[in-house]
C-alpha cells in the first residue's frame, strides 16, 4: 500500500469517526478506550505503590514510571495493531482506526451530561447529582447558580481537551498520536491532584497533561472567540476578558477557553470551590455583568460545537496538505 492510498485511509477514519461521535456519542456500557485505560492506571498504581517507599522522590519516580509505561503501552499497541492490520487487511484496519478515533472525541457525550444538568434546572439535589457526573467538585455544597457555573466551565474546559486537543492529535497523527493524548489526559484527571495522595506521585502526570495541551488549549480559545462572533455573541467583550483573565488559573490551559466563555456569555466563572471537603481559593474569570442562568449551559454547547466544527474543518484542512 503506497503512503498516498494510508493517508487517505487515515483521513476517512477521521472523517468517520468524528461523525461517529456526533451520532452516537460514548459507546454503551464499559466499552471505551479510557475506562480500560483507568483500569490500568489503577492497577499500575497499586503495583508501584507497592515497590516504592512512601517518600517524595521515591514517588515522583514511581509516578514517572507508571506515566513512561502507560504511555508506551497505548502508543506502542495502537500502533503495532493498525501497521499489521493495515498492511495484511487494510479494511479491518479502516475500521479499527475509525471506531479508535470515535473513542478518542466527546463532543456529543459532553453536550448529554450538560443537558441532563439543564433538564434538572428546578430541582437543586438533582441538578447536584447531575453536574457531579462531569465535574470533581463537591457539588453537594453548590446552590443552583454553582451547578450552573460548574457545568458551563467544564464546557468551557472540556471544549479543549475534550474535543479540540484529541482532534488536532488525531490529525496529526492519527488514532495512535490520538490515543497517546487520551492517555496523558486520563492519568491527569486520575493523579494531577494537589493532595496528599498525589502531590508528588501525580506531578509527572500533571506536568505532561499541561505540556501536551499548551498549543490545543489556545488553538480552542481562538476557535471559541471566532464561533462567539458567528453566534452574535459578544465577540469583542470575550477578547476582553481572554487578554485579561486567560492566565488566571493555576492550570497554564484551564482559563484560555473559560475566560472566552464567560467573556462571550457576559457571566462570572471560577471562583472559590470545594474539593474533597477542602476549599480552594480559585480566581474569578469575566465580570459579573448578569446572574448565571440555565439557559448559558445552552449557549456554552453551542459554542463547544461551532469550534468543534470549525476544527474538524481546520484538521481536514491539514491532512489534506499532507497528502499533497
Amino acid at each position: 500500500m503506497t503512503g498516498y492510498h494510508m493517508a487517505v485511509y487515515h483521513m476517512a477514519a477521521f472523517v468517520v469517526g468524528f461523525f461517529l461521535d456526533l451520532w452516537l456519542g460514548d459507546p454503551l456500557g464499559g466499552f471505551h478506550i479510557v475506562v480500560w485505560m483507568g483500569k490500568a492506571v489503577s492497577l499500575l498504581e497499586r503495583w508501584i505503590r507497592k515497590i516504592f517507599p512512601r517518600k517524595a522522590r521515591w514517588e515522583l519516580a514511581g509516578g514517572a514510571i507508571l506515566v513512561l509505561i502507560l504511555c508506551a503501552g497505548s502508543f506502542g499497541a495502537i500502533r503495532g495493531a493498525l501497521y499489521l492490520l493495515y498492511r495484511y487487511f487494510p479494511p479491518a484496519g479502516f475500521l479499527s482506526e475509525s471506531f479508535l478515533c470515535w473513542q478518542c472525541l466527546a463532543m456529543k457525550c459532553l453536550k448529554k451530561e450538560s443537558l441532563r444538568v439543564y433538564a434538572c434546572r428546578n430541582e437543586l439535589p438533582a441538578a447536584q447529582a447531575a453536574v457531579g457526573r462531569i465535574v470533581g467538585r463537591d457539588t453537594d455544597r453548590l446552590d443552583m447558580a454553582g451547578v450552573f457555573r460548574a457545568c458551563v466551565e467544564t464546557v468551557a474546559e472540556n471544549s479543549s481537551d475534550g474535543v479540540i486537543a484529541p482532534m488536532l492529535y488525531l490529525a496529526l497523527g492519527g488514532a495512535p498520536l490520538g490515543v497517546l493524548y487520551k492517555a496523558i489526559n486520563t492519568m491527569d484527571s486520575m493523579l494531577g491532584y494537589k493532595n496528599e495522595r498525589y502531590l508528588f506521585f501525580g506531578r509527572a502526570a500533571a506536568k505532561l497533561d499541561d505540556a501536551v495541551n499548551f498549543v490545543p488549549a489556545r488553538l480552542a480559545a481562538l476557535l471559541a472567540l471566532f464561533s462567539a462572533r458567528l453566534l452574535k455573541l459578544d465577540g469583542a467583550n470575550a477578547w476582553r476578558i481572554f487578554l485579561r483573565d486567560r492566565r488566571c488559573h493555576a492550570s497554564p490551559n484551564s482559563a484560555q477557553t473559560e475566560s472566552v466563555y464567560a467573556g462571550a456569555l457576559h457571566i462570572r466563572l471560577g471562583g472559590p470551590a470545594s474539593y474533597f471537603d477542602r476549599e480552594v481559593d480559585k480566581p474569578y474569570l469575566g465580570d459579573d455583568d448578569r446572574p448565571i442562568e440555565a439557559e448559558d449551559i445552552l449557549r456554552a454547547d453551542r459554542l463547544l460545537y461551532v469550534s468543534g466544527f470549525l476544527c474538524f474543518f481546520l484538521c481536514l484542512c491539514l491532512k489534506g496538505m499532507v497528502m499533497l
